[in-house]
């Protein structure tokens, strides 16, 4: 959910977000019924929680990126569905043989909503912005970015070292480029290049995004796009029938007879970078005992918590399936109560009692079976459901927890393990040194490869525990076609997005 310096926060808040047992064949969510697109549909969209504000640029959590990269807010690239990476308000752009210089040529005809013009000016601007202000969201993934300049129509990049995850970060916000020295209270409005423009908010309830009838790719398919919060997976059930909704993100794969029930909606799942990452707070005794992190790790078992989401795919390391660096690391904490009651013994730990501190619009269905799974072993589990401010506050901000619960959304996010000041409180140097070896990788191999080591220490070391990698959960209606079916939780790109009359 947060960022890198950020939390997984707002993945957190994408977060009625279940796992992965099949997917979507592509990126976008197929219509049951063919129709002829109706240019000035409004189409409605469930998700869980709505930001505390619109400032993408320091604003914690993925709520906000979600929605507004791609749609509002552009950058000189972005990614597909599928993760591949594509030139957007760039036209063009080349990379030198040394991987020390990269070269965007900007697209000509792009303005801001406002009507301003878009120049190399601004971009420029945006990324040192960016690279300047630690307190914007990932200005540290620009740290190796030595030099920002405009040459003609061209932005160009000049590095002090090779950084082989630079194109994939000017996906994300650290390559939104904005106008130069705007006004736009961002807290509240949005200026940005996209195919839809801001024009609402009503926080606690709903965005609306309109089509941007100036944009300079091709334009938007409906005329508006509402997004309604509504936390609970029932309320948002009874929502869809009641034709409330056309779209119902972040839902539960347990409902999808009741959902599809009518004919009106099909459930789709698709895949996910998704990780229920269940957090272990390693300064505090016993969990600073290695022993006691694994013998958790091992009473756990993740084949029933996916089976009880009804979604996903089991998950035993930092990295899922999606991104560069994956292996299957279950070997590092099989399902083993009698292995974990031995753990803790050989600890001299008993009766122990830990507090799960976990936002509250997360379902109960998975920390049921953590806390039977515990109190199989010996260990008494108090779940402390906290609204998300004060999770953000006592667990990210303070580290003040013995364990936590947060569902991370980011894709390619595993500079939070070599972060030692990031909320998971893990600082091992070897990690910290692989994978700043993996930054500088010049091959996309080699990059990977010296990830799964780190990811593969990280697991040994027992740092945390994953308790499954979700899937994208997406109830659409029949009448839609084109929504996204991969990754929701971290982006909805809505370029695709139609609806039919009737």
């Amino acid at each position: 959910m947060l960022r890198r310096t950020t939390v997984a926060a707002a993945a957190l808040l994408a977060a009625g977000a279940l796992l992965l047992t099949a997917c979507s064949g592509g990126g976008s969510s197929p219509s049951a019924s063919a129709g002829t697109p109706d240019p000035d549909a409004v189409v409605t969209v469930r998700l869980v929680a709505d930001p505390s504000n619109l400032d993408i640029r320091t604003t914690a959590g993925s709520a906000l990126d979600q929605i507004l990269i791609d749609n509002v807010y552009q950058g000189l690239v972005s990614r597909t569905p599928d993760q591949k990476i594509v030139d957007t308000l760039a036209s063009s752009h080349t990379v030198s043989a040394d991987k020390l210089t990269y070269t965007f040529t900007l697209r000509d005809g792009v303005t801001f909503h406002d009507g301003t013009p878009l120049t190399v000016d601004d971009v420029v601007w945006s990324l040192q912005q960016l690279k300047t202000n630690a307190s914007y969201r990932d200005s540290a993934r620009l740290a190796r970015v030595q030099t920002i300049a405009a040459n003609g129509k061209d932005v160009v990049l000049t590095l002090s070292q090779p950084d082989s995850s630079l194109l994939w970060s000017l996906t994300g916000r650290a390559g939104l480029v904005l106008k130069k020295d705007d006004t736009t209270d961002r807290k509240t409005k949005a200026n940005g290049t996209g195919p839809y423009k801001l024009t609402s908010w009503k926080q606690g309830d709903s965005i609306t995004f309109g089509r941007n009838d100036a944009y300079w790719g091709d334009k938007a398919k409906v005329k508006e796009v509402v997004f309604h919060y509504i936390p609970e997976n029932q309320a948002a059930l009874n929502a869809a029938l009641a034709h409330e909704v056309d779209v119902v993100t972040g839902f539960d794969a347990n409902l999808k007879t009741q959902v599809e029930a009518n004919g009106d909606f099909a459930l789709v799942l698709g895949a996910s970078t998704d990780k229920g990452t269940l957090a272990m707070n390693s300064t505090k005794a016993p969990l600073s005992d290695k022993r006691v992190r694994q013998a958790i790790r091992q009473a756990i078992d993740h084949d029933a918590v996916v089976k009880a989401l009804g979604a996903g795919q089991t998950l035993y390391g930092p990295i899922p399936e999606l991104d560069p660096g994956y292996q299957d690391l279950k070997s590092t904490a099989p399902f083993d109560p009698g292995a974990a009651k031995k753990l803790l013994a050989d600890a001299g730990v008993s009766d122990l009692t830990l507090t799960l501190t976990i936002p509250s619009f997360y379902p109960t269905t998975f920390t049921q079976i953590l806390v039977s799974n515990l109190n199989d072993v010996g260990i008494t589990l108090k779940v402390k459901a906290v609204e998300f401010p004060t999770w953000l506050n006592d667990v990210y901000v303070n580290k003040n927890y013995d364990l936590s619960f947060v569902l991370h959304t980011e894709a390619r996010d595993f500079e939070n393990w070599a972060n030692p000041n990031y909320y998971f409180t893990y600082n091992n140097p070897e990690v910290q040194k692989l994978y700043q070896q993996s930054l500088s990788a010049t091959d996309e191999q080699s990059s990977a490869d010296l990830l799964a080591q780190a990811a593969r220490i990280v697991a040994d070391d027992q740092a945390a525990d994953w308790l499954y990698n979700g899937a994208s959960v997406v109830a659409v209606g029949t009448n839609v076609n084109g929504f996204p079916s991969i990754n929701v939780n971290e982006r909805i790109d809505l370029a695709e997005l139609a609806k039919s009359k009737g």
